[in-house]
């Protein structure tokens, strides 16, 4: 039986849970820092024959760009710092531009690509206080203390030098910082894909989980139903067998034969919700409004005087809705033949109005009834659950006529408007 409710859906691949992730990333930044480290080894072996040729202060800033670089990833502000300490070694020590220079773009790259807030606009700023220094120092300092001609005589000439080395700075520094920039935000674009994926799957997981539990719950009322209401049927007229074997045999024998039918039904009905806990497709039992009259057919045989009675005209009822009725009335009338007095009638009441059903099964209780709902203790809660699920109400209570009363309403499905001749809906 499908439900009204809910419906089966293919169970999604939970996210990745435990305690993996955390070592993943342990293992993700032990390898990056291996790849660096080996990367910065590599320029470094290419860079020291330039540096060879100068003296030790070109050895020393070598190092300490080697070591920029190797740690680049793993904490940006140190790289910056070491390489702000060996480019003003190098500019103390008047020594001239080498290879291993080059070695500033990747820290500033580093900075925009895996700094923080504040390591990311320092290197910014470093770009930009960097392109200043080494225009004063390339254009004038070197001119005047070092190896480089003077200063040139014409002070618009100074300027245009000066000019050309600064933009040639700012942009090579610049360009660098913006580039490590442009790849952050990639890899936070995707980031935030994967996050949002995760998060997608595990909503559609918990819309699983909570179909799964709705049809469980489902299968499980339909499952108490129908093994209530048989059993039921079945103890009463295996009581009357074994009463009326002695005098009355033919009694007896269509008794057995209720019982037989009886528990042919049943079993065929429990092996259709088996089937469909196994998830097997299948036809479970749909019960509906025209096999009441089979349900109080089956009451009768059983012993219990059922009269029903029905006021108004019916109105349409959804699938689900005739199924809650009938599932109401049979778990009202289960308990009235378990728990109540068979020697008095059963009153099972139908009143119909435009807005849907209201049902009521009213019973007398056995004088000797110590315990009013032991047997109802599942069945009480299913017929409310039905009930609620269609939009409905459902109270069961012990009246002060000693009577238990079990009033549902239904509603009724909205009927279509009409449409009226040239008028649109």
């Amino acid at each position: 039986m499908t439900s009204p409710t809910a419906t089966r859906a293919p169970a999604p691949t939970p996210p990745p849970t435990g305690g993996g992730g955390s070592l993943s990333r342990a293992g993700a930044t032990r390898g990056k820092l291996v790849t660096d480290i080996l990367l910065a080894a590599l320029f470094s072996l290419v860079s020291l024959p330039f540096a060879l040729l100068g003296n030790w202060v070109d050895l020393v800033a070598l190092s300490l760009f080697g070591i920029a670089l190797a740690v680049r990833r793993l904490s940006p502000g140190w790289a910056l710092a070491l390489a702000w300490i060996a480019a003003l070694a190098q500019m103390i020590a008047l020594r001239d531009l080498q290879l291993y220079d080059a070695a500033v773009l990747g820290v500033l790259y580093s900075t925009a690509s895996h700094g923080g807030r504040l390591v990311k606009w320092l290197g910014l700023a470093s770009a930009g206080v960097g392109a200043v220094i080494a225009t004063l120092y390339l254009g004038l300092v070197k001119s005047i203390f070092g190896t480089y001609e003077g200063v040139p005589d014409n002070i618009l000439q100074t300027l245009l030098v000066l000019g050309i080395l600064f933009v040639g700075a700012i942009a090579v520094l610049v360009l660098a910082w913006v580039a490590g920039l442009l790849v952050r935000a990639v890899r936070d674009s995707r980031e935030v894909r994967r996050r949002e994926e995760v998060a997608t799957r595990e909503r559609e997981l918990a819309q699983y989980r909570y179909v799964v539990e709705q049809e469980r719950n489902r299968i499980a009322r339909d499952m108490h139903d129908v093994v209530a209401h048989s059993l039921a049927v079945v103890i009463a007229q295996a009581d009357g067998a074994r009463f009326a074997a002695s005098t009355r045999p033919e009694t007896a024998i269509d008794a057995l034969g209720t019982i037989s039918g009886v528990a042919r039904g049943a079993l065929g009905d429990v092996r259709l919700l088996l089937a469909e806990l196994r998830h097997a497709e299948g036809n479970a039992p749909q019960p509906v409004l025209d096999d009441l009259d089979e349900l109080l057919g089956q009451l009768r045989n059983a012993g219990l005087d059922v009269r029903f009675s029905e006021d108004g005209e019916r109105v349409p009822l959804g699938t689900g809705h005739q199924i809650a009725v009938y599932r109401i009335v049979q778990e009202a009338l289960t308990n009235a033949l378990r728990h109540g007095d068979t020697t008095l009638p059963v009153l099972v009441g139908f009143g119909w109005s435009a807005s849907g059903v209201r049902i009521e099964v009213v019973n007398a209780m056995r004088a000797d009834d110590s315990s009013e709902s032991s047997g109802t203790r599942h069945g009480i809660p299913g017929m409310r659950e039905r009930a609620q699920l269609t939009g409905g109400s459902l109270t069961a209570d012990v009246g002060s006529d000693r009577r238990f009363h079990v009033v549902a309403v239904i509603p009724s499905i909205p009927a279509a408007p009409i449409a009226q001749p040239g008028r649109s809906l």
